[in-house]
């Protein structure tokens, strides 16, 4: 089970993209998610931004650190 959730300016996480998916939730926007697989082996869904997520693929390895954004490692 994993949850759905905009990363917060305090996590910190890295792990392997495992899924990609986007979808218009509200109607009128269009969110960009990455499922992502932790080091400790739990899975958790992650909304990005556009642009990281059209230069991403399954099996890349994205890193959060905090204060900022998720980035291709």
């Amino acid at each position: 089970m994993f949850k759905s959730h905009e990363p917060g300016s305090d996590d910190a996480w890295e792990g392997i993209v495992e899924d990609k998916s986007r979808g218009m939730l509200d109607g009128a926007n269009m969110y960009h998610f990455v499922k992502v697989r932790r080091g400790d082996g739990q899975f958790i869904k992650v909304r990005i931004d556009r642009g990281l997520w059209k230069s991403i693929a399954v099996g890349d390895r994205i890193v959060k650190e905090p204060g900022g954004g998720p980035i291709k490692a």
